[in-house]
């Protein structure tokens, strides 16, 4: 009998733990706004699909080879056609808009070596496509450790959540134990 009031004060304990997680993981990475086209490569005339998600107003985007498209608010994905006369083998940058945020995203028009411009260290030499010498973005590695967007309010909240649990699985089980011994 005494196993079955433990387990029940344990999977009380679990269930408590286990609806703070939900609230924890939304809270992960809230300025993430993120900017993405496919395909990447395209040939002229086709179209692409424009992505931007972490952004909680409309977004504007904007590039040379289409007319300038805004995704609603409440959508996070936009159609655009690339222009029939781009030119082939050029890059175009594409640019989204989230107020003050922006970020962009290489085109490639397929059809011919991307255009790249000449290496500053060997003018005779121009810049290997797939190796540019100097990268726009950096890698997307995270918050910087654990320690990271931590905020002691919520930690609190959440420890204070999780003892009520326990200590609320704890005295039930107890009363149930006093109330069979008498």
């Amino acid at each position: 009998m005494r196993a079955i009031r433990v387990a029940s004060a344990a999977l009380l304990g679990v269930s408590a733990l286990a609806m703070t997680a939900p609230a924890a993981q939304a809270q992960g990475d809230n300025s993430g706004f993120w900017a993405t086209v496919r395909p990447t490569t395209v040939e002229p005339g086709e179209h692409v699909r424009l992505r931007a998600t972490g952004c909680e107003q409309s977004v504007t985007v904007s590039s040379g080879v289409f007319d300038t498209v805004t995704i609603p608010r409440w959508r996070t994905t936009a159609w655009a056609r690339v222009d029939r006369d781009a030119r082939r083998g050029a890059v175009y940058e594409v640019s989204f808009y989230c107020g003050t945020f922006w970020q962009s995203v290489d085109l490639t028009i397929a059809g011919g070596r991307p255009d790249r411009p000449d290496r500053p260290d060997r003018p005779d030499r121009p810049a290997r496509p797939d190796r540019p010498e100097h990268p726009e973005h950096g890698v997307r590695a995270g918050e910087g450790g654990t320690l990271a967007g931590l905020d002691l309010k919520e930690i609190g909240l959440g420890a204070a959540l999780i003892t009520a649990a326990l200590g609320t699985a704890y005295h039930l089980s107890r009363r149930r134990t006093d109330e069979d011994g008498s």
